[in-house]
């Protein structure tokens, strides 16, 4: 909950958008504002006050704890100009409300904390167990010194700038190790515990055995994801009390699932008992992994509970992000969020010019020429399956004549896969004509390098008898310049010769230019692959020197 605390008339005013936006996240706390501040500060995860930074900071100095217990603090100023995050700026999450805040009431966010500031992600925001030296090897990221990835472990992580060698170490691993002079220890949920429990099985049991286990094989409590079993334990007691004292969540599986699994130690008392051979190895490997410790009895007599561990590999993730048609305010906040997570960028050299300075420090740029479409998207799985979060860009839509169809054409279901939609060169230059698109249309590409030309004839020979609205992609190039003579041929043979034609090149870019002519006007010599072709059907009109196409309602007249 984010408590919102205020003291004259135009906070009230800034706090009661807030809330009005936010309902389900806010709390409004009246009265005396250090009253309020006491109280927020105690009952919130979070507050905003529409006070003076000084105020608040002696109104919470008493109050204060600890950067991992404190609340996190945003201040806004009377004027509603800025957001300031005060406290908790990444445990307490305040730099990212603080942003959150700026965007919602049109303040900006004021982040000091100092690798947000040069856009290296904290090692306490990574979403994993952290041990060691966190300041120091921050500070040595900060300083440009050389900071070393020990990666024992495949998982994603966000971009770092670090190198083979140094004299600071980020030490990726799920074994039971001692932090080191220098050193940060990061703990991937890489494993997962199979659990096997009789009845009644006591929670002291199950998480003795557990402990037990882990720490002779030197691997640590942080690391573990899941406790996984049979689904008719599911409401066990024991196995659901030690999962919540692990903090982990308690995953079930069928006794069918888990009889398809191959495990080395089969018994026959698990079958009897819930209808398959294995219950805590099977339940541990049924999502694939390495084994890292067999089944395991507990040392009670008789034993009631069973354990196995396994290390799961990080999955990679792929986004096939869209970067619009060129002009960076089209390109989409969620392609920015994608762009700075990946730590590894896949895409066209001229698309990567367009976007470099959005990267942040660390990220791996694989970047080819034209023609290297395959080859690019072969690339980005395999760095996804490698376990590292990657971005594979393409103008436009990704998955409209672009980088997407090829890529998920090579993975598999090994890696998770996010696709982010752009803007598309159609959208950008039908803003520009008007409302070209404003009925039923079609995107043909007249390039035949990967499709025969008869099968694009085909597709633009139904679009016009369809008296569908066209939009052409790659229309024509020094190499390919009979093509669209052709396609407008076609579409001659359904359409008036006044049909309007809007033609826009580099749509939304610096150099962008737009015109309105006909069908029978237009010269394709003046076209190329810079180009995006719109042919209006039948009902399509220039109005005020705009391409429109009715919505279908209600038919337009023609005017006497």
């Amino acid at each position: 909950m984010i408590g919102l605390i205020s003291a004259t008339a135009a906070g009230a005013a800034a706090r009661d958008r807030l809330a009005a936006a936010w309902p389900d996240r806010t709390r409004v706390y009246e009265g005396p504002v250090g009253d309020a501040v006491r109280t927020a500060f105690a009952q919130c995860e979070q507050l905003v006050c529409f006070l003076a930074t000084g105020a608040v900071v002696r109104l919470v100095a008493p109050l204060l704890a600890g950067k991992t217990a404190d609340p996190g603090v945003v201040c806004v100023d009377e004027g509603g100009r800025f957001a300031v995050s005060l406290v908790g700026g990444h445990a307490g999450g305040a730099n990212e409300l603080a942003r959150e805040v700026g965007e919602l009431l049109g303040a900006e966010p004021v982040v000091t904390t100092a690798t947000d500031a040069v856009e290296l992600p904290g090692l306490d925001t990574l979403g994993l167990p952290v041990e060691g030296d966190v300041a120091g090897v921050s500070r040595a990221l900060l300083d440009g010194e050389a900071v070393a990835l020990r990666a024992e472990v495949a998982w994603p992580l966000p971009p770092l700038p670090v190198a083979a060698e140094g004299s600071y170490t980020i030490r990726l691993t799920d074994r039971l190790v001692e932090t080191a002079e220098r050193e940060v220890v990061l703990r991937p949920p890489s494993l997962v515990v199979g659990v096997g429990a009789s009845k009644g099985a006591p929670v002291e049991e199950v998480l003795g055995l557990i402990e037990g286990v882990l720490r002779e094989a030197g691997l640590s409590a942080a690391s573990v994801a899941e406790l996984a079993t049979v689904d008719a334990k599911a409401g066990e007691p024991g196995l659901v009390e030690a999962a919540r004292r692990l903090g982990v969540p308690l995953v079930t599986y069928s006794a069918r699932e888990l009889a398809a699994v191959d495990v080395p130690n089969p018994s026959d008392a698990p079958l009897a008992a819930v209808g398959t051979p294995s219950v805590a190895e099977a339940a541990a490997l049924v999502r694939g992994g390495e084994l890292l410790v067999p089944k395991r009895k507990s040392a009670a007599r008789p034993a009631m509970t069973t354990c196995a561990v396994v290390r799961r590999r990080g999955r990679g993730r792929l986004a096939v992000v869209g970067l619009g048609p060129g002009a960076r305010d089209l390109l989409t906040p969620r392609a920015k969020a994608e762009l700075r997570r990946a730590s590894v960028l896949v895409g066209l050299d001229q698309y990567v010019d367009q976007i470099r300075d959005l990267l942040r420090p660390g990220t791996r740029i694989l970047e080819s020429g034209l023609g290297a479409e395959e080859e690019r998207a072969r690339t980005a799985v395999e760095e996804a399956r490698k376990g590292q979060a990657v971005a594979l860009i393409g103008s436009g839509d990704a998955g409209v004549y672009a980088m997407a169809s090829p890529a998920l054409a090579e993975a598999s279901d090994d890696i998770d896969v996010a696709g982010v939609p752009g803007v598309t060169a159609a959208l950008a230059a039908g803003a520009i004509l008007g409302a070209p698109l404003g009925h039923d249309h079609a995107s043909i590409s007249l390039s035949d390098l990967h499709t025969p030309w008869e099968v694009i004839e085909r597709r633009v020979r139904a679009a016009a008898e369809a008296d569908l609205v066209v939009t052409f992609y790659n229309p024509r190039s020094r190499g390919r310049h009979w093509q669209l003579p052709k396609a407008l041929g076609i579409l001659a043979e359904h359409r008036a010769p006044t049909t309007p034609v809007g033609v826009v090149r580099n749509a939304s870019r610096p150099d962008e230019s737009a015109r309105l002519t006909t069908l029978a006007a237009l010269d394709p010599a003046t076209v190329d692959m810079m180009t995006v072709v719109t042919v209006g059907n039948t009902a399509t009109r220039e109005i005020a020197g705009r391409m429109v196409t009715p919505r279908g309602y209600r038919w337009q007249e023609e005017p006497e």
